[in-house]
């Protein structure tokens, strides 16, 4: 039998200030989110960040949350079930979380008895922080095993066909409603140390060599997340003077990757812009980034610079079509 684990980042157990701040402090500690010295990275996280912003965030996810509980966790529990069906009983799906629960542990336990394990955290894009943080997980916790499977891993999948296909029909759907002037690719940011560090032979010009992908370039988050829209806004005949590619999520002073969604966003009503089409094509599921801050508060944001619409594509949660993608990656056609 051949095993399948899909990871994706984590959520809260709840929404009370107490898991949320169990969340932050795990998420946070993780030397490939927070890349700065050990003493440093636990000064910062124990002393300011999770004290302060456990409050803020707990708030935050009451709005996420709903009467399932997260997206993130029911969402992914429903795309390991219908890929497990897909692919019959010669595999065995597990869903693991980085952080929180379900635990990795536990999704790994599920798979001890399979002869191979491939594993699919569930970012499109590759980031240290993300797919590598998985990645770097999944060898410390296997490594400890008596017996240790042959292992597969999926770095990226931003390219594959199903992926792109389930974001255009999303997007189809709401074009079709109404005309949209503009179009806004929003990603999770990354300090831009992080960037520069994956560069293939100090190939890095940082921001002047983003928007040609290629093989020196096609682990850097920034090229990637630049690629993934020119792909996007060519299925959708959007132009290119038609879209604005911009990062979110920022975290502290250090420099992150730009340009900044909510500094972009608020500039464009005063250049006629004034219905905006939303994309988070970082993001498979519904979480605290996409329903609430790109779908929410910029949606407030630029509503209050002056115009008059905001819609938020929505992410690729339980689609058919996406769980098909996953099946492909398995089984490559």
């Amino acid at each position: 039998m051949k095993g399948i684990l899909l990871v994706n980042l984590g959520t809260p157990d709840s929404t009370s200030v107490k898991d949320v701040r169990k969340y932050l402090r795990e998420f946070l500690m993780d030397k490939r989110v927070i890349d700065i010295f050990a003493l440093g990275r636990w000064m910062l996280v124990n002393l300011i960040i999770s004290p302060f912003r456990a409050p803020k965030s707990a708030k935050e996810y009451e709005k996420l949350f709903d009467d399932r509980g997260s997206p993130l966790k029911y969402y992914g529990a429903s795309i390991a079930e219908k890929l497990q069906t897909r692919l019959g009983n010669e595999f065995k799906v597990a869903l693991g979380m980085r952080y929180q629960s379900p635990s990795l542990v536990d999704a790994l336990d599920q798979l001890k008895d399979c002869e191979s394990i491939h594993v699919i955290p569930l970012f499109p894009q590759y980031a240290s922080a993300t797919t590598g943080s998985v990645h770097d997980k999944v060898m410390e916790l296997v490594k400890t095993w008596q017996v240790i499977p042959e292992l597969t891993f999926t770095s990226k999948f931003f390219e594959q066909e199903l992926y792109l296909e389930t974001i255009e029909g999303q997007a189809k759907k709401l074009m079709k409603e109404d005309k949209y002037d503009h179009f806004v690719f929003s990603y999770h940011g990354i300090p831009e140390r992080q960037v520069i560090k994956s560069s293939v032979d100090n190939h890095c010009e940082f921001g002047k060599c983003c928007e040609e992908y290629g093989e020196n370039n096609q682990y850097c988050y920034r090229a990637q997340c630049f690629e993934s829209s020119r792909l996007i806004a060519e299925r959708l005949e959007i132009k290119d003077d038609q879209y604005t590619i911009t990062f979110q999520s920022r975290l502290g002073k250090t420099p992150w990757i730009r340009p900044y969604t909510d500094d972009v966003l608020k500039t464009l009503p005063a250049k006629g812009i004034k219905k905006v089409l939303a994309f988070s094509p970082a993001f498979v599921s519904d979480c605290l980034e996409t329903t609430v801050e790109v779908g929410e508060l910029f949606r407030d944001l630029f509503l209050d610079a002056g115009g008059e619409k905001w819609t938020l594509v929505p992410s690729l949660n339980e689609e058919d079509k996406w769980v098909e993608c996953l099946a492909e990656i398995v089984i490559p056609t």
